[in-house]
């Protein structure tokens, strides 16, 4: 099991990663963060509202799925949010430059440093 700030750091060693954090989407709150680029803890909290309202759409839906991740694609950058599987209401936030990241390789990442992160 990795720390948080050891998690962090984790992902920003892939190629392109520009910012890492993780968020508590009962409250919007950044639990840590790491990297630049971005304000995280406003990216924290409109990020909030991204998950709440999917999750509410899959409810809606009848879907009994959980969220692997949610991809939104800018024309600079990529950013991925992974809700945890052990504990759906955090969410990795992970930003990326588009130009320098292998979206397969980032994601596979996520998924790695979520599997690992003591929480």
């Amino acid at each position: 099991m990795a720390t948080l700030h050891d998690s962090l750091n984790d992902l920003l060693t892939v190629d392109g990663a520009m910012a890492a954090a993780v968020v508590d989407s009962g409250s919007g709150m950044l639990l840590g963060g790491a990297g630049s680029g971005i304000d995280l803890e406003l990216a924290a909290a409109g990020n909030t509202e991204v998950v709440r309202a999917k999750l509410k759409t899959a409810r809606s839906l009848g879907l009994a799925d959980s969220i692997d991740d949610i991809l939104i694609t800018l024309s600079s950058q990529f950013h991925i949010i992974r809700p945890l599987a052990s504990h759906p209401e955090v969410f990795i936030y992970y930003v990326l430059d588009r130009a320098k990241a292998n979206l397969a390789l980032a994601r596979m990442k996520a998924k790695s440093v979520e599997s690992d992160l003591a929480f």
